[in-house]
């Protein structure tokens, strides 16, 4: 499957999401909680996955105020859990909403920014187990409420370093490498057998704590902010984009 540029939506249509259900991992911040936002706006059932339950309350109750449909919580450390736990997410979804329409795989750490021959390998497990393993035992598990609705979509969030290694990015990149080739996997394997359509977005630099980590001296006001960046989530999430399966897609600067 080759990598296309998503020119073709540099302003998306405004989505329909009314009444789907939507799980948004890394909701607590950043970008994860720019897409939650702008799916709440949009009427969809937002499930907000992260660590801190501070801030996922805080974005529950915005939520409520903007006249959204309510919030579920779900606290959770993708560092740390068990498979166990990720079947109970999906147990919970199954019992609450009977199926999910939309999963967004957005959370992930950046790790040290160091050559290979120097990086930590348990830092380097640290960022694997959050960024792919976490990522592939929450599809594995979600695949079945995902299965249960008519049309479904999976988003991977990629990044550039994931598309062209670059030094000293160590295993923040080879994560994401990693990523397009689980994304690509899983869209074969559904593909022609079930209406869950599966593609990787990189959303390119942003004014986000991660990106500030990475270039300290970059001045952020030169970003665009997340909630330019959620739109393309949300279409990927709608039926307006049911032809996109399997592709690994960049938004245009």
């Amino acid at each position: 499957m080759t990598p296309v540029a998503f020119t073709s939506f540099t302003a998306p249509v405004a989505p329909v999401l009314t009444g789907k259900t939507v799980l948004i991992t890394g909701a607590s911040r950043g970008l994860g909680r720019a897409i939650a936002l702008d799916c709440a706006r949009h009427h969809a059932n937002t499930l907000l996955l992260g660590r801190d339950v501070r801030r996922l309350e805080a974005l529950a109750d915005e939520i409520e105020q903007i006249g959204a449909p309510p919030a579920t919580l779900i606290p959770f450390n993708l560092e740390g859990a068990t498979v166990e736990d990720y079947g109970t997410i999906s147990a919970l979804i199954g019992e609450q909403f009977q199926k999910l329409e939309g999963l967004v795989l957005n959370a992930a750490v950046l790790g040290e920014l160091a050559a290979i021959e120097n990086y930590d390998p348990l830092q380097w497990a640290r960022v694997f187990q959050v960024n792919v393993h976490s990522q592939f035992l929450l599809v594995q598990a979600c695949l079945p409420v995902l299965r249960r609705a008519d049309s479904s979509s999976v988003i991977f969030t990629s990044s550039g370093v994931g598309r062209q290694g670059r030094a000293n990015w160590g295993a923040y990149a080879a994560s994401k490498f990693a990523l397009e080739g689980l994304m690509e996997t899983l869209a074969d394997e559904q593909a022609g057998v079930s209406s869950v359509r599966v593609n990787s977005l990189n959303p390119g630099p942003m004014r986000t704590r991660m990106r500030a980590l990475a270039f300290p001296a970059e001045d952020p006001g030169t970003l665009p902010d997340p909630a330019a960046i959620a739109p393309y989530y949300s279409y990927l999430l709608s039926e307006a984009s049911l032809g996109l399966h399997g592709q690994a897609l960049t938004i245009p600067k």
